[in-house]
């Protein structure tokens, strides 16, 4: 019989190998971070050494190598890393995981990840990501979420649901869906401080087609059967179309980057 545990597995693990079939689109699509997010992010290391784990096509690398840190990306999809590859040819980038960072003990001053963490089986990951960070190095998950405080967001919300705009991407439930991410499942040895958590403004110039493809490539959506993801598609743009704000030309999508920092113990 399977247990609960092993059902969250599974399901982590179908969403989190779903990326590669959309990495064009994902390299296309989604957002960058809020440069405000990642100097906040970096704010306590000790070096700009830094990590990011879980790479994908290299959002979060891109806004790394032009703050001036030294950046390694490792992102175990094939798919997703060869686009990180062609995108940022000077970034040393690797495959690996979270559960198995190809890099020596104490070989950078921050761990970063963008949109990733929530991914990592931080039972295996947190001793990993503490093996390879310097003594008082920092680890931070990053997050861009949708600002359902605008009304027309959260009515998006509402008619997406949850496989397109889901708790964790929301700035009225981030905190608490991401206020323990850095912590072992099975209550295990604690590799890391108390957490800190904050939010920066920001937004992405979209038109109602390509917010449409940005949702596209959401884990949720990747995972569904066709005939349901394209259904859901269609409902988000009738109701892209039906709103003044969004039905013409290009608008600016309201968003945040979140934030959770802890360091090293």
């Amino acid at each position: 019989m399977v247990t609960e545990q092993e059902r969250r597995q599974d399901e982590r693990l179908l969403h989190s190998s779903s990326f590669g079939a959309a990495a064009v689109a994902y390299d296309e699509h989604r957002p960058d971070y809020a440069q405000d997010a990642v100097r906040w992010a970096l704010g306590h290391a000790p070096g700009l050494r830094v990590l990011d784990l879980g790479a994908g096509t290299g959002k979060l690398t891109a806004s790394l190598v032009a703050w001036g840190a030294d950046v390694v990306a490792v992102e175990p999809d094939a798919a997703m890393l060869a686009e990180l590859r062609r995108a940022l040819p000077d970034v040393r980038a690797l495959a690996g995981s979270a559960e198995a960072i190809p890099l020596p003990d104490g070989s950078v001053d921050a761990v970063l990840s963008g949109n990733a963490m929530h991914w990592f089986d931080m039972d295996v990951a947190g001793a990993e990501i503490a093996r390879v960070l310097a003594p008082g190095g920092v680890l931070a998950g990053l997050w861009n979420v949708f600002d359902d405080r605008v009304d027309w967001v959260d009515g998006l919300a509402r008619v997406g649901g949850s496989a397109a705009i889901g708790p964790r991407d929301v700035p009225t439930s981030w905190r608490t869906e991401t206020a323990d991410m850095h912590l072992p499942k099975a209550g295990g040895a604690a590799w890391f401080g108390s957490p800190e958590q904050d939010e920066f403004p920001h937004g992405q110039r979209r038109t109602a087609d390509s917010l449409v493809a940005t949702l596209a490539t959401k884990a949720g959506m990747l995972v569904m059967p066709e005939q349901e993801r394209e259904a859901a598609l269609g409902r988000m743009r009738a109701y892209l179309a039906s709103r003044p704000e969004t039905a013409e030309g290009v608008f600016t999508l309201p968003m945040l980057t979140c934030g959770l920092r802890v360091r090293r113990l």
